[in-house]
């Protein structure tokens, strides 16, 4: 069989299977098994699926993906999270569209959290947005950061998702998760001035209105209390790694006892938010381990077939230059958020888009340079495309959520400024990739 037909196979099964109403997961390892059986040789195709399900659940570099998400669902069933919103709230009462940058904070804060953009989006969406316009917010300034912030999150550490990326497209995960800090703050910074300038320019889009007047006392206390011993969480994290003291592994670890601490601390850590947490833990978890069981077999699956070494070859033939390959790459993850998740895409596209990055020279630097600058951009693509119009899922959940009369081009349009913000700072990266290989380099040396 062609390797073209073997392609055409495995993702034509895979969106039948989706149609049919299969989840993503189980419809990825069920295509899995039809062409491990039919390209790996039968029943040993099989077996060696088995074989690679219980291979890729021991690797030791897969444990920070559920101390990161316990770390998340702690500070947020346990309310620490949700204090350390309000209390960046009452620090910010006098800045031009106050309750539009909270929405940028607290998106990132419990988008990365949770996991899931599409679950922060309805969240904030059906908490703040009502607020917002009940104190006179207009939709242009209202909808796009609730809907745009989760870009942020999936790169500041700790990102579970970030770690998941890392193991299907077999990129260094410490590297990647340190190279991801200085876009998130181009990407934080260029939101918080896009909205205070707007602000400022027309304040008729977001009035500003009484608040109970705080002294500067009064407004630093809770962010000490409640924002700073979080942050020191996010330094153990990071700052153990940035040091060369740990692993991503253990310093996930060192993350989470912080995080219980911190808990326990506040005096909000119980038998029932514990309980909650765990549950929720292993859900997700098990969830992400069945994408990388499934991942190593695809992979397998296209070089038993031959269709790894087709698409590589068609590729050299085209002798497309390196930038058109990464916008073709880019484009189709655009295409895709359009109909699924970010974790969907990850499972059918790095499998075969690391094998062009690998047969590709981007000028980057050697290989694995190039792996953690494209896991990077792919990471903020996968995010820009949920929310790209005219049909990116996120605008459709915004639309959901926002109050009766909001309209879809309201929607639009009060979006578009962000995801041209995030295309901007991701076509940065495309033309200065270093960007994302200052902190990785800085450790290495």
């Amino acid at each position: 069989m062609e390797w073209y037909w073997v392609l055409l196979l495995l993702i034509g099964g895979l969106v039948v299977f989706m149609l049919l109403g299969m989840p993503v997961v189980f419809a990825f390892f069920a295509i899995n098994i039809i062409g491990a059986f039919i390209f790996m040789g039968g029943e040993k195709g099989l077996f060696q699926l088995m074989r690679n399900a219980i291979d890729s659940v021991q690797s030791f570099a897969l444990l920070p993906i559920p101390l990161f998400i316990f770390m998340g669902e702690i500070m947020f069933h346990s309310g620490v999270a949700a204090r350390a919103i309000d209390a960046i709230d009452k620090l910010i009462a006098k800045v031009p569209g106050r309750l539009s940058l909270v929405a940028v904070v607290g998106g990132t804060i419990f988008s990365s959290l949770s996991g899931s953009t599409i679950a922060n989006t309805a969240m904030l969406g059906s908490t703040l947005l009502p607020e917002m316009y009940k104190r006179g917010y207009k939709p242009q300034i209202s909808i796009g950061p609730i809907v745009a912030v989760g870009g942020i999150a999936m790169l500041i550490p700790p990102s579970a998702l970030a770690v998941l990326l890392g193991s299907i497209a077999r990129i260094p995960i410490g590297d990647l998760l340190v190279a991801s800090i200085i876009p998130a703050l181009i990407l934080a910074f260029l939101f918080f001035a896009y909205i205070i300038i707007r602000c400022t320019l027309d304040p008729s889009i977001a009035p500003p209105y009484d608040v109970s007047d705080l002294t500067w006392s009064e407004r630093l206390k809770p962010l000490v209390i409640y924002v700073l011993p979080l942050m020191s969480i996010f330094i153990v994290v990071v700052g153990s790694i940035v040091a060369g003291i740990a692993t991503p592994t253990e310093s996930a670890a060192l993350g989470t006892v912080a995080s219980l601490i911190a808990v326990a601390a506040y005096g909000m850590f119980s038998r029932e938010v514990f309980m909650i947490s765990v549950k929720q833990t292993l859900r997700f978890t098990v969830m992400t381990l069945f994408i990388i069981c499934g991942s190593i077999t695809f992979s397998q699956i296209l070089a038993f077939s031959q269709a790894s070494e087709g698409l590589v070859g068609l590729l050299e033939a085209a002798e497309l230059a390196p930038l058109t390959v990464i916008l073709v790459m880019m484009v189709i993850l655009l295409f895709l958020g359009c109909f699924m998740d970010q974790v969907s895409m990850m499972m059918i596209t790095m499998p075969i888009f690391m094998l062009i990055v690998e047969a590709t020279d981007f000028g980057v630097g050697d290989l694995q340079q190039t792996q953690v600058w494209f896991g990077v951009l792919a990471l903020m693509m996968l995010e820009i495309s949920l929310a790209t119009p005219p049909f990116g899922l996120l605008l459709f959940v915004a639309k959901g959520v926002a109050p009766a009369g909001t309209k879809m081009s309201e929607v639009i349009t009060s979006v578009l400024p962000f995801i041209l913000m995030a295309m901007a700072v991701a076509a940065l990266l495309v033309f200065v990739p270093s960007i994302t290989l200052i902190i990785p380099n800085f450790i290495a040396h």
